[in-house]
């Protein structure tokens, strides 16, 4: 049995401390292990990330191409023919993603006039292309527009 006064810990898992400075019997003294003079033996001192000693970094010899537009909006967009085909009355873009028509996560719909609509339904969408106003007014639809700043 053990006792509490023989506990130790695993071997290897205690190691000393480097005592780096302590006078030249040490044989870690003077610099300390960091050599002379140079970027590493400074205060502080030490590459920064993606640093390849002076050759040009990955990051500025890939090349970049083109605009990346951080204001573009996504819009999910739908045609009549698939309203039609859908079968609900009230169609707006949490309707239209549990009836599992669309599966894209944007949050912007666009209604555009391919196909044609006989039932009168109410379509909520952020933007209709002219024909799809034109449509489903015909049909004795409803057409509300979603505000995009809203």
């Amino acid at each position: 049995m053990i006792r509490l006064g023989e506990l130790r810990a695993a071997r290897g898992a205690v190691k000393k401390n480097k005592r780096l400075g302590r006078g030249a019997g040490s044989g870690k003294g003077d610099t300390s292990g960091k050599g002379h003079k140079g970027l590493l033996a400074r205060k502080g001192g030490g590459r920064r990330l993606g640093y390849e000693g002076g050759q040009t970094p990955m990051i500025r010899r890939i090349p970049k191409r083109g605009f990346h537009n951080f204001t573009k909006k996504n819009f999910a967009l739908i045609n009549l023919k698939q309203l039609e085909s859908s079968g609900l009355k009230e169609v707006d873009l949490a309707a239209l993603r549990k009836a599992n028509i669309l599966k894209g996560n944007e949050t912007l719909l666009k209604v555009l006039g391919i196909g044609e609509i006989t039932k009168a339904i109410t379509v909520k969408a952020h933007q209709f292309s002219e024909s799809a106003k034109a449509k489903l007014e015909k049909a004795g639809g409803k057409v509300e527009v979603i505000d995009v700043r809203g």
